[in-house]
């Protein structure tokens, strides 16, 4: 009998031995993924830390400085937002401008966009070719050469106004240095690059079943009114996707307001985009923490935005069949 428990108790030990040798094997194994996972995602964290969280807290700091990038950052507390708040005229003209290009931009970029993808969702043939073509002025059309050629065409001896005097006779302005049509420059410059957007709406088009064409078709419903009831309410989700994404986008517009207006954002500021002027404030009179403090206000008027957009979705989003 002791002979037969004690084979027992051995026979266990082992078995609990050969769990514990499986359950550490199992664990190291499990470390080894993970530390491979990590391995891969190391690249990715290095960046995110150094370049994109680093810098924002930094920025956040330097918010509530005087920092003029040579002398030592000194505490000023809140009053880089005040002086925003209440005593800075640009500002609020930046802002002005910065929302009327918004406005404009935003609609005219996705109806413009939209109109195009219908089009092209047509069984076009060459559609390949087509979306490539569209799709390239999203590629340039933010880049300095895009504005330099821009800023070309409107000029007062410009492309634009030689083709209206040889066709209508008509002498056109300096469409540029002319405050009343500067910033309508830059928003057809914005529309006119609908690529990006425009291969969403392609996407979005593809995914609506044919047979609810079909159906509609045989109920007597037209062109128009299957647009209008079947198209747009089960394009809904895209529609708000390409808006929230070309709304911020339009928020930070810099480049072409910068080429164009030679930095200045003029003519009388017609053009001061929000960036332009931060960019000014930092690295023309060189205040950093004034700067900081107008890039986060810039981050919370997006924030704002971007939340009012989730929460006005429910009312005209569907997302079902």
């Amino acid at each position: 009998m002791e002979a037969r428990y004690l084979r027992e108790d051995a026979g266990r030990i082992a078995t609990a031995a050969d769990r514990l040798a499986a359950n550490r094997h199992e664990r190291g194994s499990f470390l080894r993924y993970q530390f491979a996972s990590y391995s891969f995602l190391l690249p990715w964290l290095i960046g995110f830390l150094a370049l994109t969280l680093g810098p924002a807290l930094s920025s956040l700091y330097l918010s509530f400085t005087d920092y003029d990038l040579v002398d030592t950052p000194y505490w000023v507390g809140i009053a880089n937002y005040s002086r925003i708040a209440s005593d800075d005229p640009r500002f609020w003209k930046a802002m002005q401008v910065t929302f009327t290009f918004v406005v404009l931009s935003v609609p005219l970029k996705l109806a413009f966009a939209l109109a195009v993808a219908v089009a092209l969702n047509k069984g076009l043939r060459g559609l390949t070719f087509f979306r490539a073509v569209f799709y390239l002025p999203s590629l340039i059309g933010a880049s300095v050469a895009i504005a330099v050629l821009w800023r070309q065409i409107f000029a007062g001896d410009g492309l634009l106004n030689r083709l209206l005097a040889s066709v209508f006779g008509y002498e056109g302005p300096s469409w540029i240095s002319t405050p009343g049509t500067a910033l309508y420059t830059l928003v057809l410059l914005a529309v006119w690059q609908f690529g990006s957007p425009m291969i969403i709406f392609l996407a979005g088009l593809r995914q609506i079943p044919q047979d609810m064409y079909e159906a509609a078709s045989i109920d007597g419903a037209g062109a128009r009114r299957q647009f209008l009831k079947i198209t747009l309410p089960l394009l809904t989700p895209v529609i708000f996707f390409n808006a929230v994404i070309q709304t911020i986008d339009a928020f930070k517009a810099f480049t072409s307001a910068f080429v164009i207006s030679n930095g200045s954002g003029g003519p009388i500021d017609s053009t001061l985009f929000y960036t332009l002027y931060l960019y000014q404030e930092a690295f023309v009179n060189f205040r950093i923490g004034y700067a900081s403090a107008l890039a986060w206000v810039l981050v919370v008027i997006i924030g704002i935005f971007t939340a009012l957009s989730f929460l006005s979705a429910r009312f005209w989003v569907h997302y079902d069949d």
